[in-house]
């Protein structure tokens, strides 16, 4: 029988399974919407058409997910600390750290000697410091969240947004706009400030590297750059899939669970 990750999240609903041998046969990510229940169900069939026997359920929507698929046999659910470190450690063995940027929060994660969760630390309050934040000022520029990173590396003189909130910020970008700042500065300005708050999440819990970058705005180029131009000294690893770590490690903790 094969085996399921689901990474329930509060903007993506991501589904990897994989087989015994812990290949991944089957990939699926689907925006939540407004109705969770029912894309969930949407993803039903293709959990019975790839004979899933186990499924391990990680995000906001975890629990929910459970009763969706009450058909599996053997079924649990892991924090987002637990499914996120499985899924870092199993692309790279050698990681100490990982940080994921998701579209409701932040997570940096710390990895012990025995290659577990040590300490870490959640961003999930304000949205100033996550994807969304990223996705909204995107729209706002008429980009998509990847399109938004390219647009946002032209930027050569970025002014300062100094807001810790996101409605704040939200304020200081139309103030910017208003004064005729160049459009490519602005998004510069906006990368840096997710930056900063999440290097300092990361020097707080103590990261080590290598450090894995995860979740969606890993795929993001300029957020990636601006890590590493702040962060010289640590290795930065990027899944070729970074918004499917979370459901990948959930999937691997099914195939290893004894239920």
């Amino acid at each position: 029988m094969n085996s399921a990750g689901l990474d329930a999240g509060s903007t993506w609903i991501k589904l990897v399974i994989l087989n015994e041998k812990k290949e991944v046969i089957h990939r699926k990510k689907l925006e939540t919407a407004l109705d969770a229940q029912s894309r969930l169900r949407s993803l039903f069939d293709e959990v019975a058409r790839f004979e899933v026997g186990s499924l391990v359920a990680t995000g906001y929507g975890r629990k929910l997910a459970l009763k969706v698929f009450s058909n599996v046999p053997k079924k649990a659910t892991v924090s987002e600390i637990q499914a996120h470190a499985a899924g870092a450690l199993f692309l790279f063995p050698e990681a100490r750290s990982v940080l994921d940027i998701g579209g409701q929060d932040t997570k940096a994660i710390v990895l012990g000697p025995e290659k577990r969760p040590s300490r870490f630390e959640m961003n999930d309050r304000c949205a100033a410091g996550t994807g969304k934040f990223l996705e909204i000022t995107a729209r706002a520029f008429g980009k998509n969240l990847d399109d938004f990173g390219l647009f946002a590396l032209k930027g050569d003189s970025p002014p300062e947004i100094t807001s810790t909130c996101a409605v704040f910020a939200e304020s200081e970008i139309i103030s910017l706009t208003a004064r005729g700042e160049r459009p490519e500065n602005i998004a510069k300005a906006i990368h840096l400030s997710v930056a900063k708050r999440t290097v300092a999440m990361l020097r707080r819990v103590g990261f080590g590297s290598p450090l894995v970058f995860s979740g969606g705005v890993a795929r993001n180029p300029c957020m990636v750059r601006l890590l590493r131009d702040f962060l010289k000294d640590c290795e930065i690893l990027t899944p070729e899939k970074p918004e499917f770590t979370g459901a990948l490690g959930a999937a691997l903790l099914a195939v290893n669970n004894p239920f």
